[in-house]
């Protein structure tokens, strides 16, 4: 893919620096406020290698020392341009300056590649708790008693919306999802679960299931059993090589951690963490159509958040909550499962798209769809 040439200069104060090496990159984002492992070296390899966004990543200095970074992927489809920073950029959004600051060089960086839209989705929490009716981008009027908005998330949100900055139709990453504080004792965690959740895991226990650390050389049975769940949940499976680059890369990196249920020395369920900064995410898990009565899933939640715990991680984020709630929404029911965990509902502000040129983006809004037709009939074919 070639880009159209442009330099980089300074914006107001910062100034810019485009790192290209692994550990510079990866150790000056784990200091960063609101870091998230989709920012890092690891899954910027990961996408260009799967679906063909080539990363360029950028480091804000001011002062000489870095103050955010944004790893921004830039992919074309015919004519068209289109860049996002996935969970990105990672910075104080307590300093409205210099999210300014760093939102001037973004909009730079798209009008210079004539992008059709840049969007980022930092990990800024617009709100916790369920608000009283279904979340909205800008809902700071529900009279839910534990909808709180959080004061650096609505006001990033008005920064964006002064700009012209659009709440994306798109929301690639799950906007909602439900948080445990990994600071409590187990004993806290355990006495914060609701009572049927914490019968569950005991029931596990009690049934002889066991749970165990995963290893790369785990890779086709963490497959095969992805691929069960799949197959019975009704979601997409990518073939074997999608899941070598997004499960080997990063447990061989010590950025991902599998842990396996089994039971009489058969696996049941697996669950297969990522790690990063001060949070660790539940990404993906699977189980057997054998044994489910067991409840090898609530045990496994249960040993993921001792294991993150032990490993020095304050946050435990269980990936996804419906975006509107209420029982109507396809992720209720994963929801109801996660919430019995008692953690914290976290509503983040979501994607939100630059939009340099308009009728541009018209023009890719009347031809993408056209272009995923044709795509689905190949895949078809």
């Amino acid at each position: 893919m070639r880009l159209i040439n442009w330099q980089w200069r300074p914006v107001s104060e910062l100034t810019t620096e485009i790192i290209t090496e692994r550990a510079a990159w990866n150790d000056a984002l784990r200091s960063m406020p609101y870091a998230h492992i989709l920012q890092t070296w690891e899954w910027g390899e990961f996408k260009h290698v799967t679906t063909g966004w080539r990363p360029i990543r950028a480091a804000y200095k001011r002062g000489g020392e870095t103050v955010a970074l944004a790893s921004v992927g830039v992919r074309r489809i015919g004519a068209f341009t289109m860049m996002y920073a996935p969970k990105g950029p990672a910075l104080a959004y307590q300093d409205a300056e210099l999210a300014s600051d760093v939102l001037d060089e973004l909009q730079r960086m798209a009008r210079h590649n004539l992008a059709v839209w840049l969007k980022i989705d930092p990990d800024v929490i617009a709100a916790t708790g369920v608000p009283s009716t279904a979340a909205q981008v800008d809902d700071t009027a529900s009279n839910a008693p534990d909808d709180t908005p959080d004061p650096t998330g609505q006001t990033f949100m008005r920064i964006l919306r002064d700009r012209g900055w659009r709440y994306s139709n798109d929301q690639v990453q799950f906007r909602n999802t439900v948080v445990i504080d990994l600071t409590q004792t187990e004993d806290q965690l355990l006495a914060g679960m609701n009572q049927s959740t914490r019968r569950k895991v005991r029931i596990a226990e009690r049934e002889g299931v066991s749970v165990r650390a995963g290893t790369v050389a785990d890779l086709p049975l963490l497959y095969d059993l992805y691929k069960v769940t799949g197959e019975r949940d009704n979601f997409l499976i990518r073939p074997p090589a999608y899941y070598e680059q997004a499960w080997r890369v990063f447990i061989e990196a010590g950025l991902a951690h599998p842990l396996i249920a089994e039971f009489d020395g058969k696996a049941i369920a697996h669950v297969i963490l990522f790690h990063f900064g001060k949070k660790c995410w539940y990404f993906y898990g699977a189980s057997s159509d054998e044994q489910r009565d067991k409840m090898p899933n609530y045990l496994l939640q249960w040993e993921a958040m001792r294991w993150a715990k032990a490993s020095g991680y304050a946050l435990y984020d269980m990936w996804g909550a419906p975006n509107a709630f209420h029982e109507d929404d396809p992720l209720w029911g994963v929801y109801n499962f996660k919430r019995g965990f008692r953690g914290t509902v976290t509503r983040h502000i979501g994607a939100w798209d630059y939009v340099a040129y308009a009728p541009l983006y018209g023009a890719f809004e009347e031809l993408y769809p056209r272009f995923l037709k044709w795509m689905r009939g190949r895949r078809k074919a």
